[in-house]
């Protein structure tokens, strides 16, 4: 198996007992890092120190996540201030947001005055905060929907 210490510097192809007695001796551990290699790479680190840095880089992947704002076909200006003001924070906080406009009953009917209502939301919160369009307007049976990120 090819080593690799903790600084990332190559200690060569070992067999596994050397490897341990390596490991054991620089008092850290031996993880291996991918058998699919030929052949498999093992690294000698403090595995408390490494079970750490998985922790810290999956919670970092987490806060990427997609937050929702919902709209209402007649809500009223002051509502979507409010809303847009929401959106905001997710977006500051880095995250995506998901902008869902809901259909019900005959509202379904006026898609287009819906999209305009979506569109006058977008440029709202455009004066608070520089936006891109993740993902365009998408049209299910029963909302409109768009996904945004902030402007990097």
């Amino acid at each position: 198996m090819r080593v690799i210490n903790e600084n990332g510097e190559q200690l060569g192809i070992m067999k596994k007992e050397e490897a341990l007695a390596k490991a054991k001796e620089l008092g850290l551990d031996l993880i291996l890092i991918t058998e699919k290699a030929n052949p498999p790479v093992c690294k000698i680190i403090d595995y408390g120190k490494y079970l750490y840095q998985q922790k810290k880089k999956e919670k970092k992947t987490r806060a990427s996540q997609v937050k929702g704002v919902r709209l209402r076909f007649n809500i009223s200006v002051h509502d979507m201030e409010t809303k847009a003001k929401q959106a905001k924070k997710f977006l500051e906080a880095g995250n995506k947001v998901k902008i869902e406009l809901i259909l019900r009953g005959r509202e379904k009917a006026l898609k287009d005055y819906a999209k305009e209502k979506l569109e006058k939301f977008l440029e709202l919160l455009k004066t608070y905060v520089d936006v891109d369009i993740d993902q365009p307007l998408k049209k299910t049976p029963h909302s409109l929907i768009v996904i945004i990120k902030k402007k990097s």
